[in-house]
């Protein structure tokens, strides 16, 4: 959460930056950064925070915990194979499941940093609860999945890696002696 926290401003500029379409009204990360102050003030930087921080916390606990029973389970079933496969494997899933748990918040949370966006074709304005009830009842259920599909392209390899570099260098770093 401080992590999120301490780098969301650059999450809000790469989210208005991305999101011009027509128009180019920000002409650069910098440019991005004063013009949201000078038109939204300072905690316009901050739009959004409240979807990251509730989503952090149970995204990481439930990658975590669909890893390690994911990956306890592999290992009875067959000990053998590679633990970086295994880990690979396990980290994959774990990252689908921590994105279709907890893609309602993220997309909220994008929909809400774009509120005060110049040119935007949807504006919001109604913070996190408003963004939420309005996709339900423009979009129906379905409309808070908008878009997990990219998302599973952009996590599955991601989080795999993660985890199979997390368990390369326990085994490394469980491997250098302690004797000085």
């Amino acid at each position: 959460m401080t992590a999120a926290s301490a780098t969301y401003p650059l999450d809000l500029v790469r989210t208005r930056l991305a999101a011009q379409r027509n128009s180019m009204y920000y002409r650069g990360i910098w440019h991005a950064f004063h013009t949201i102050c000078r038109e939204e003030g300072f905690f316009g930087l901050y739009k959004g925070l409240g979807a990251t921080l509730l989503g952090v916390g149970p995204s990481i606990a439930i990658s975590f915990s669909v890893y390690e029973s994911l990956r306890s389970y592999w290992q009875l079933q067959r000990p053998n194979d590679s633990t970086i496969m295994v880990s690979l494997a396990c980290g994959s899933l774990s990252g689908i499941a921590s994105s279709t748990a907890t893609f309602p918040i993220d997309l909220v949370r994008r929909r809400v940093q774009l509120e005060g966006a110049a040119g935007q074709a949807r504006v919001y304005k109604t913070g996190l609860i408003g963004t939420f009830r309005h996709i339900i009842k423009s979009e129906g259920l379905c409309g808070l999945y908008r878009g997990i599909l990219p998302e599973y392209y952009k996590v599955v390899p991601g989080v795999g890696i993660v985890f199979m570099t997390y368990e390369t260098l326990k085994m490394f770093l469980s491997s250098i002696p302690t004797d000085y």
